[in-house]
């Protein structure tokens, strides 16, 4: 099957005002779009890979389970759907974000200290990723929670790769420039600091409780 532009869970201007419904719009409509577009012309090549699923080409990245010809653009277009259609689902409306409670809480708590402290350093690796990339908060195989960063469309799901992060996603933020420029300029911190307000707290616990279980959320 042919991979598909998901809608959002929200209007494009449900984030305002820390993540502006223009740049949401074009965000969804013409970025995400164009990573969708771009991996099904790959995968047309290789009908055999529409098998794998999402979550499995991503993992399959940096293995010989991607030919040659096609496996830098699965790397970057797989990853850029994949990591997208994550994206939009941590996000919601401001009033509808109330911070982080229960388990998702504790284990946050038991790897950084405190929510505050896990932030912290969350927002110094989406700073400090040089040029276009993401930051995350993911569970490890020995179920704690790490903050890593990656560059360009890469996630923790490439574990093949030389620099991976490894585990498994359930929080991520894209500093792509196309992901604030409209706003904020380049002033990445103030838009990592806003973004804060617009994380879904319920979507990140139902992520880690699926991660816990060894299960990719999507």
């Amino acid at each position: 099957m042919a991979q598909v532009l998901p809608p959002l869970p929200y209007d494009y201007g449900s984030l305002e005002p820390h993540v502006d419904a223009t740049t949401m719009n074009i965000h969804h409509t013409k970025h995400h779009q164009t990573y969708v577009n771009n991996l099904n012309a790959a995968l047309d090549k290789f009908p055999e890979l529409k098998d794998l699923g999402l979550v499995d080409l991503n993992k399959a990245v940096g293995t010989d389970k991607l030919p040659k010809d096609v496996a830098t653009v699965i790397r970057n277009n797989g990853g850029g759907h994949y990591n997208h259609s994550f994206f939009w689902k941590v996000m919601t409306n401001p009033s509808n974000t109330n911070g982080p409670s229960g388990d998702v809480k504790a284990a946050i708590e038991a790897s950084f200290g405190s929510v505050d402290e896990m932030k912290a350093k969350f927002n110094a690796a989406a700073a400090g990723r040089f040029g276009s990339g993401w930051a995350w908060l993911s569970v490890k195989p020995d179920g704690s929670l790490s903050i890593d960063s990656t560059p360009n469309q890469d996630n923790p799901l490439m574990t093949s790769l030389p620099e991976a992060a490894g585990g498994i996603p359930v929080l991520g933020l894209d500093v792509w420039e196309h992901a604030y420029y409209l706003k904020y300029q380049n002033r990445r911190p103030e838009y990592i600091a806003a973004w804060w307000n617009v994380v879904n707290w319920e979507q990140v616990a139902e992520n880690y409780a699926a991660a816990k279980a060894g299960s990719v959320p999507l």
